[in-house]
């Protein structure tokens, strides 16, 4: 195939669909991706396979490799259609509640589909969605106060990036174990109490003996907000240099 590219095929996002087949199942990439989706939010990304995929579809397991070279391309289709639904958030009149919307609808798909957090930190996405909803967060980031310059924007952006992946694969990390274990964190917290108690009496860690003694249980999308809101105020006051 030749491409702009050399010899390497286009990405996934650029291939035109294949032919429609004389077979009774009429098939999509579309179609495909939301199979794989149904099937990572129930099994997660282990439980994933072509196979399992085709079974769902009613076709036979080579079928799919007309529409998706290999592995890479399916989780890039199913992580764009996730994107997809970040991407209706939109833009707002206003470059903070902008990022908040965008912010807090990523949120919301990590929790309904949580093998996406593990696909979220590592090499980019590129898909048109994810593209868009990129675009929408540096164009409003680039409103801020406190950002004057394209190193800015950069730092920006990438602060931000860091604390969606940590806080996300934190809190999904937190329900995994729950349901693994069949405990919450304050049942794990209980059943540890003694020993805790025991090490804190010593008076080595006076800050973690307030924190444990004085804190509360903070609600996760509570917590979740005031931490953006912390880092949206950084990025906003930081000074012209």
């Amino acid at each position: 195939m030749d491409t702009p590219y050399g010899s390497a095929p286009l990405p996934v996002w650029e291939r035109p669909e294949p032919q429609p087949r004389a077979a009774p199942v009429p098939l999509s990439r579309a179609k495909i991706a939301a199979t794989a989706i149904r099937i990572a939010d129930a099994h997660g990304l282990d439980g994933l396979s072509v196979r399992k995929i085709a079974k769902e579809l009613g076709v036979g397991p080579m079928r799919l490799y007309d529409y998706v070279i290999n592995r890479s391309e399916l989780l890039d289709l199913m992580v764009d259609a996730v994107y997809a639904q970040i991407a209706e958030a939109g833009q707002r009149s206003e470059w903070r509640t902008t990022v908040l919307a965008i912010v807090h609808r990523t949120r919301d798909a990590a929790l309904d589909h949580e093998w996406f957090v593990d696909l979220l930190g590592a090499r980019p996405h590129l898909g048109p969605h994810a593209l868009a909803v990129g675009e929408s967060t540096a164009a409003a980031l680039s409103q801020a106060p406190g950002v004057h310059t394209i190193d800015d924007l950069q730092r920006a952006v990438g602060a931000l990036n860091a604390f969606i992946v940590g806080a996300l694969r934190r809190e999904i990390t937190e329900r995994r174990t729950a349901r693994a274990t069949g405990t919450d964190v304050s049942a794990w917290q209980a059943a540890l109490g003694p020993y805790l108690t025991r090490m804190l009496e010593t008076g080595r860690y006076p800050t973690i003996a307030r924190l444990v003694i004085d804190g509360a249980h903070l609600n996760a999308e509570e917590t979740f907000h005031h931490n953006l809101i912390t880092i949206l105020d950084g990025i906003a006051s930081q000074p012209h240099t």
